[in-house]
């Protein structure tokens, strides 16, 4: 799948685990196990390409919603 599709994907999912009671320190957790769920789903050949991209993905996802968020909240 695409990283464009998949990313915004994830961050939205781990969002309504935050709000169903997932405690903030398993959100990357989840993050990267659902980069590399979506990486399975998608073309990744080989298990090793598999999860690089699913890190990738994951980790990514989690950057992402940690940039934007401290950028727009006031400290």
């Amino acid at each position: 799948m695409e990283s464009a599709i998949v990313i915004p994907v994830i961050i939205g999912i781990v969002e309504v685990a935050k709000k169903v009671g997932l405690a903030d320190k398993w959100c990357p957790v989840l993050a990267v196990l659902l980069g590399i769920g979506f990486s399975a789903l998608g073309t990744a050949v080989g298990i090793g390409n598999m999860i690089f991209a699913g890190l990738i993905n994951g980790l990514a996802s989690v950057g992402l919603y940690s940039g934007v968020k401290n950028t727009f909240t006031n400290k």
